[in-house]
């Protein structure tokens, strides 16, 4: 199985699986200019991400451990959400009841999130959970897994 780890805490590795380290790695924000969709078709005018995008579309399983900032994501994490615009069609269907962006690939990776931090209110750990899995229900990806990482398991993940 190929995994993706996407890390903003810890040291949390898994034999043979590509890390991507948020602590390490400052992202170009997205600055909106289309390119991704109509000059270079899925790759953005940024270099910053191209080897996470090519390990990330040919994962069978992402895992993302993820500070929760201000009762929501980071600022880093948002913004590696917001440029992953590239892996889908400048185009929306509805086909699902709602609309959303046409896949661009056939097939992307389970999503596993662990994630680390307190909420300024009782609803915060809702709103935060159910955030991440619209994001990933919008990326396509079919099993989707939202914990607090006093839930994460090495076993429970190499299932």
């Amino acid at each position: 199985m190929k995994t993706v780890i996407i890390r903003e805490f810890g040291d949390f590795d898994i034999d043979d699986a590509y890390t991507f380290d948020l602590t390490q790695v400052a992202i170009n924000d997205c600055i909106g200019c289309w390119t991704c969709w109509w000059k270079t078709p899925g790759r953005c005018v940024h270099k910053d991400l191209d080897e996470f995008y090519s390990k990330y579309l040919n994962a069978d399983k992402v895992i993302i451990f993820s500070k929760v900032t201000k009762g929501f994501v980071s600022g880093n994490l948002k913004t590696l959400f917001d440029r992953m615009i590239p892996h889908y069609l400048p185009y929306t269907t509805y086909s699902t009841g709602e609309t959303m962006h046409v896949p661009r690939y056939e097939k992307y990776p389970d999503i596993q999130v662990f994630y680390q931090g307190d909420f300024a209110i009782n609803e915060g750990r809702e709103i935060y959970e159910d955030y991440i899995r619209r994001t990933f229900y919008q990326f396509y990806s079919k099993n989707i897994s939202v914990k607090p990482i006093e839930e994460y398991s090495l076993k429970e993940v190499l299932s």
